[in-house]
C-alpha cells in the first residue's frame, strides 16, 4: 500500500464537488493536505440535537442478572449511564478535531431485552456545530460500561465472550433549528 493519500488514477472525484479534484471540499484539510480543525467561528448559533443508539447482545442470564440488580460491580445501567454522559461530555478529547461544545442536555435511555440491552442517548446543544459525535461517544461508552460491568458472567470457561457484541450502533436523527 502506497503512503500517497492522492486518488489512484481513474478513481471517482468526491461527489460532493463539483469538479475533478474534490480538494476543496475537504474541511479537514489544508491545500498543502495537512489536518486542520474546521473553522466554524463565522456560522451562527443554532439548536441542535442528535439521537443515537446501538445495543450489547448478551447471554439472557446476564440480561435477567441486571435486571434483578445481581451483579456483583453494582448497578450496571446506573453507571452506564454515568458513563455515556461522562463521555458526551469528553467527546472533544478523544475525536480529533471534534470542537469542544457547550453541552445543553443529555438525556440516556437503556432497554433490557431478552438477549440485550439497548441504548439511545440523545444530546443537545446551542452552537455552531452539530452533536452528533458526542451523541455515539455517550452511546459507545454506555455499551462498554455495561460490558465492563457484566464480563465476569459474560465469560465461557476459556475467559472469552463468544455471546457478546455491541452492534449497530447509529445516528438515529439528527435536528438543527436555526433562529
Amino acid at each position: 500500500m502506497s503512503d500517497d493519500p492522492s486518488p489512484a488514477a481513474g478513481s471517482n472525484p468526491d461527489p460532493r464537488s463539483g469538479d475533478d479534484s474534490g480538494a476543496e471540499e475537504l474541511t479537514h484539510t489544508t491545500e498543502e493536505g495537512d489536518v486542520q480543525m474546521v473553522d466554524v467561528g463565522d456560522k451562527p448559533d443554532s439548536e441542535r440535537r442528535a439521537v443515537a443508539v446501538g445495543e450489547i447482545r448478551l447471554q439472557p442470564s446476564t440480561v435477567e442478572a441486571i435486571r434483578e440488580d445481581e451483579i456483583g460491580k453494582g448497578d450496571v445501567l446506573a453507571t452506564a449511564r454515568v458513563g455515556a454522559v461522562q463521555a458526551v461530555k469528553h467527546t472533544w478529547e478523544t475525536i480529533p478535531m471534534c470542537h469542544q461544545i457547550p453541552i445543553t442536555n443529555v438525556d440516556t435511555d437503556f432497554e433490557l431485552r431478552e438477549d440485550r440491552v439497548e441504548c439511545e442517548v440523545t444530546v443537545e446543544t446551542t452552537g455552531k456545530t452539530g452533536c452528533e459525535m458526542e451523541a455515539l461517544e455517550g452511546v459507545t461508552t454506555g455499551l462498554n460500561v455495561v460490558w465492563d460491568m457484566v464480563k465476569a458472567v459474560e465469560k465461557d470457561a476459556e475467559g472469552q465472550y463468544p455471546d457478546t457484541g455491541i452492534e449497530n450502533v447509529r445516528v438515529l436523527e439528527k435536528e438543527k433549528r436555526t433562529h
